[in-house]
């Protein structure tokens, strides 16, 4: 096994990578790093579909429940402690296999980041009033006449992506998309296979709907008012997809089927998102069902 291996598995929310990736790690005595940019905080379990221990069943976890919501964690701070576990796995002779769907973590920890420039905080407030003013689709094709690939990148609705590609546009008079791809092509971090587990369509939009009934019984209601009363409305994680949904049922009195259906919709526009960025990876190692990893994996590690 060359030095420095790791295996990543990554791909759309609600497909199973987490559970796949515990039975690889089982049938390769291998340690799992989380990249899930919720399950690293504490409390907030249900609705980021954090393994419990019984699902773990003995394999070690890391990066999880590693932060109150209100500590932030950002994807170069991810990347430092992800290296250290790394490091740490590896000094054990055991194989780290990465978990999550949180693409630039991801990206942080296999590429490392785009350098640019600061937070530009008038500027930002500028072209965030603009926003408001003009709507997401004349700014998304504002974007996309000055920075095609990320415009092409982005989701037309996402406020913060689309604001902060204009912004470093404004700042440098570069298209952040080509610096991205530019940066992609450089030497990587890590000797890594990567893995994208996905399901077809219409399995995926059944196995979302089953999910969130299930968060809905196990009590995910009584994890946001928990979390409300301890950490208030405005922490970062209580606007991930799921917690939003269910803060505005809490605080605002949408209905349980409307909040239901609403998480519903927000997993599968998510998912639609995560897919985009994967489809445009060019280190993926394969794309493959929850079911087929273990094989293709294990082939490969023992090609490595």
């Amino acid at each position: 096994m060359r030095e420095r291996l790791l295996v990543v598995v990554a791909g759309p929310t609600g497909v199973g990578k987490t559970r796949a990736a515990i039975e690889l790690a089982r049938a390769c005595d291998a340690e799992l790093v989380g990249a899930d940019s919720v399950q690293v905080y504490r409390g907030f379990d249900i609705g980021s579909s954090k393994p419990t221990a019984a699902e773990l069943s003995g394999v070690p976890h890391h990066l999880i429940d590693i932060r109150e919501p209100e500590d932030t964690l950002d994807a170069a701070s991810y990347a430092t402690l992800a290296d250290r576990t790394i490091a740490d796995i590896h000094g054990r002779g055991r194989l780290p296999i990465v978990v999550g769907g949180t693409g630039l973590w991801l990206r942080a920890l296999l590429s490392g980041l785009v350098d640019t420039p600061k937070v530009d905080a008038a500027l930002r407030a500028r072209l965030e009033a603009e926003w408001d003013a003009q709507g997401p689709a004349a700014m998304h094709h504002r974007l996309a006449a000055v920075d095609p690939e990320s415009a092409q990148r982005i989701h037309p609705n996402d406020k913060l992506r689309v604001v902060r590609a204009l912004e470093v546009h404004v700042q440098t008079g570069q298209p952040l998309g080509a610096a991205r791809t530019a940066h992609a092509l450089g030497q990587p971090r890590y000797h890594a296979l990567t893995f994208v587990v996905d399901l077809a369509q219409a399995h995926h939009h059944e196995r979302v709907r089953t999910r969130t009934r299930q968060m809905l019984e196990q009590g995910f209601r009584a994890e946001v008012e928990s979390l409300l009363a301890r950490h208030g409305p405005d922490v970062r994680p209580m606007q991930a997809v799921g917690y939003k949904q269910m803060l505005a049922h809490v605080r605002e009195g949408v209905g349980s089927a409307e909040t239901e259906t609403a998480i519903v919709r927000a997993t599968l526009t998510y998912a639609r998102r995560q897919r985009t960025w994967w489809r445009s990876d060019r280190t993926v190692q394969a794309r493959l069902s929850p079911d087929a990893l273990q094989a293709d994996a294990l082939a490969a590690i023992a090609r490595a």
